[in-house]
């Protein structure tokens, strides 16, 4: 009743936190919520060359395995993970070298907020006019939020429902 009324101000006395893994593009879209709070593993103090000397890229979901836009992002992958470490070894520090690191780059962001703002988050984010990529994890988001408070999420899930 509170949802159909619109009376969501109540709805902001409740909170939860989600841990999201996704590259560095689609946190930027997440952290442009302003009514939440947040945490995200840094490439300024991160030396991924201490890390085996490898980066973790996450590979895009439009493009598939096998196609000629695969190869080149690959190919720009390999590209950026040799160039990074390269200046490593030449004495640039982790935050120097970052510059050459790709919005592909998997990154951790904490998210917390209150559930008004998770509706807000799930409505914008599971929309067919999202990022491709933001939509992806919007989508298992909600996936995830109805089956534990599903009257809180049934009109969002209705929504988007046979997009899953």
């Amino acid at each position: 009743n509170i949802l159909k009324r619109g009376h969501e101000a109540v709805l902001e006395h409740c909170s939860f936190t989600v841990k999201f893994i996704c590259d560095r593009g689609v946190s930027h879209e997440i952290v442009r919520h302003r009514l939440a709070s947040y945490c995200q593993e840094s490439t300024r103090y991160c030396n991924y060359g201490n890390k085996g000397g490898e980066i973790t890229v996450i590979r895009p979901c439009f493009f598939k395995e096998g196609t000629e836009n695969y190869k080149y992002w690959l190919e720009a992958m390999y590209e950026c993970e040799h160039d990074y470490l390269a200046l490593l070894k030449n004495g640039a520090t982790p935050q120097e070298a970052r510059s050459v690191l790709p919005n592909s780059l998997k990154t951790e962001v904490v998210m917390t907020a209150n559930i008004r703002e998770w509706r807000h988050f799930l409505k914008l984010r599971c929309s067919p006019a999202a990022h491709p990529q933001m939509r992806e994890v919007a989508l298992k988001l909600l996936e995830m939020v109805h089956a534990l408070i599903p009257v809180l999420f049934d009109d969002i899930w209705g929504e988007y429902h046979a997009d899953l």
